[in-house]
């Protein structure tokens, strides 16, 4: 019976965007200070609606940043894994922070609703622009990073949906102007709402997944276990087991029935290649020679 282990501790995703995360930081708080007061100023639900939306998105940078220093941090004591898994703690609490963002906002929509106030299109339709500006610079930010990390392309597509918010808000300006109702504002309210929620329920059911040490969604399990069981001499596998050490970090463990005898490069191999096809950079494999085992593994997980 052979034991081999291996993790990669290259942590680029981590640390080559603290300068993205402190810039994008500066102007999305400069932003949001601007559409408060702007959007009280204006007596706009929608403006402040995403003015909340963007503050949300402020605490979410921060606690993302936040994490993924944190998750640098070799294991220590108790935690043997290290702080990896703030990322995924951060991503649950940033889901619960953005749902009640959108409870306050729905709450001053619909009491604009049944009481309509004035609303100046003009600065509405100025200040939703520069968020425009804003949100897609910050979306710049991590542009380049979103192909190679899923924290990051989180990050990117959060910013980038932002945009397309403000840009909403722009157009429910003009609408605005031009045919004076109202009710107009609170309605785009409430599509913001719509877009805050879709993005934000999936995040919490993909980050309670994560922290229930489900396999991550971009792994397919059967493939995994297909591949393992295609490799040379590999008669059958148990107690394979995926998970996710934190939002970029994925680790598996499996036991491999062989019926030849193998040396540390049959698992070397194995390890390169789960890492080049699946991302899974964090791997225990045993190994079991003999033949097939029928009844002992039958409580297997």
């Amino acid at each position: 019976m052979a034991h081999s282990h291996e993790h990669s501790h290259g942590n680029a995703g981590e640390n080559n965007y603290s300068r993205a995360f402190a810039l994008g930081i500066g102007l999305n708080i400069a932003f949001v200070a601007v559409e408060i007061i702007y959007g009280l100023i204006a007596n706009s639900s929608a403006l402040l609606a995403d003015a909340g939306h963007n503050a949300s998105d402020v605490l979410g940078l921060v606690f993302a940043w936040t994490a993924s220093r944190l998750a640098t941090i070799k294991p220590k004591g108790k935690y043997t894994y290290g702080l990896r898994k703030t990322t995924i703690l951060v991503s649950i609490l940033n889901a619960l922070l953005l749902f009640g963002a959108v409870t306050a906002i729905g709450w001053d929509a619909v009491a604009k609703l049944y009481d309509p106030e004035p609303v100046a299109g003009t600065p509405v339709m100025i200040v939703a622009a520069i968020g425009v500006v804003i949100n897609t610079l910050t979306a710049l930010l991590f542009m380049k990073g979103q192909k190679e990390d899923l924290n990051i392309k989180g990050a990117f597509l959060h910013m980038a949906a932002d945009a397309g918010v403000s840009l909403g808000v722009v157009v429910a300006g003009l609408l605005i102007n031009i045919t004076g109702l109202q009710w107009i504002d609170p309605i785009t309210s409430f599509l913001i709402i719509a877009v805050i929620l879709w993005g934000t329920w999936n995040l919490f059911t993909d980050s309670v997944d994560l922290a229930l040490d489900a396999v991550p969604k971009q792994i397919d399990v059967d493939k995994v276990r297909d591949f393992l069981l295609s490799q040379k001499g590999v008669q059958n596998v148990h107690d394979l087991h995926i998970w996710a050490m934190s939002t970029t970090k994925v680790a598996l463990s499996v036991h491999i029935i062989t019926s030849v005898q193998t040396d540390s490069s049959f698992i070397k191999e194995i390890q390169q290649s789960l890492h080049e096809k699946f991302n899974i950079g964090h791997t225990t494999i045993q190994i079991e020679f003999g033949s097939v085992l029928k009844d002992c593994c039958t409580n297997c997980n």
